[in-house]
């Protein structure tokens, strides 16, 4: 596909899925609301609003590179499981979270990405990991866009894991 100043982000998108990881990565744009775009506006428009001072065909090589970044952030369920001293964050909600996760996994909450970003050693290996990899996807990119070398995400998330899941106690009922 060719991308020209007109092309909107949702035909960049629809063309190259993983461009949304590129595009945060290497210009720190798409990540969250306040850094968003719209699937309606066109390249050239994020370019300007986020004062983007590469050309349109820096920011398509960028875009057309995203999958090979993508592939270098993923660690299959096996090799991560041969792997002890990674730390596990499982970047899914508190219920998602409850309901079963990795054994040592940590949830990801505001203050543990606060936590992380301010006193871990950037060379810390992190899996992180979500129900089918996506939402880890992000967030092992997050990570790396803040200069950790060693941020993973987990192939295939929690629904390729063939380990351990921890699940909490039920609870005996009381009879009366």
């Amino acid at each position: 596909m060719d991308i020209g100043p007109q092309t909107t982000m949702a035909e960049i998108l629809a063309a190259y899925p993983a461009a949304k990881l590129g595009l945060f990565r290497r210009y720190h744009i798409g990540g969250c609301t306040a850094c968003g775009y719209k699937p309606e506006d066109t390249i050239e428009q994020v370019r300007q609003q986020y004062n983007i001072e590469d050309s349109i065909d820096a920011m398509a090589e960028a875009i057309r590179e995203s999958s090979k970044a993508e592939a270098q952030l993923l660690i299959l369920p096996a090799v991560m499981a041969a792997k002890p001293k990674e730390r596990v964050i499982d970047v899914r909600t508190a219920e998602e979270f409850e309901k079963g996760h990795i054994p040592g996994a940590q949830l990801l909450t505001v203050e543990l990405a606060f936590e992380i970003l301010d006193t871990w050693p950037k060379d810390t290996p992190i899996v992180c990991c979500s129900n089918t990899g996506r939402r880890g996807l992000e967030k092992a990119s997050y990570f790396t866009a803040y200069g950790f070398t060693n941020a993973r995400n987990l192939a295939g998330g929690l629904e390729a894991w063939t380990g351990e899941i921890e699940r909490p106690r039920a609870t005996a009922e009381a009879t009366p």
